[in-house]
């Protein structure tokens, strides 16, 4: 069965920071293209960071650029989320998933695989 599973979610005070994991078993994603997207509560989901295979090209959504970073790790199968500087709007579930290309996109419907969320919580 191929898995996307994410850990590292919690409660957090503004300002403060997460690392988000998200670890793929069953097949190997090393060729996958990966994105984070986010949901917050009576929203749509939206596109939150992406990175290319290989790790080389990213990308972020203008409300995270200069506090969220995007990572991968294609030996262990897994892909990370560093948060910084947290804000209350951050709040949200956080999904990651991957696409069946190798080019980092922000668009989701070229995400194929998708995990079950972990909730990230900022207070004020």
């Amino acid at each position: 069965q191929v898995l996307l599973v994410e850990s590292g979610g919690g409660l957090v005070q503004a300002g403060g920071s997460l690392t988000l994991s998200c670890a793929g078993s069953g097949r190997n994603f090393s060729t996958n293209a990966m994105g984070w997207f986010r949901q917050a509560p009576g929203q749509e989901r939206e596109p939150v960071a992406t990175i290319s295979w290989r790790g080389f090209a990213t990308d972020y959504a203008d409300s995270v650029k200069g506090r969220f970073v995007i990572s991968r790790d294609n030996i262990k199968n897994t892909v990370y989320l560093q948060m910084t500087n947290l804000k209350p709007t951050d709040t949200a579930v956080y999904y990651c998933a991957a696409t069946a290309t190798s080019q980092a996109t922000m668009r989701m419907p070229y995400y194929d695989i998708w995990g079950q969320g972990t909730r990230v919580t900022v207070s004020s």
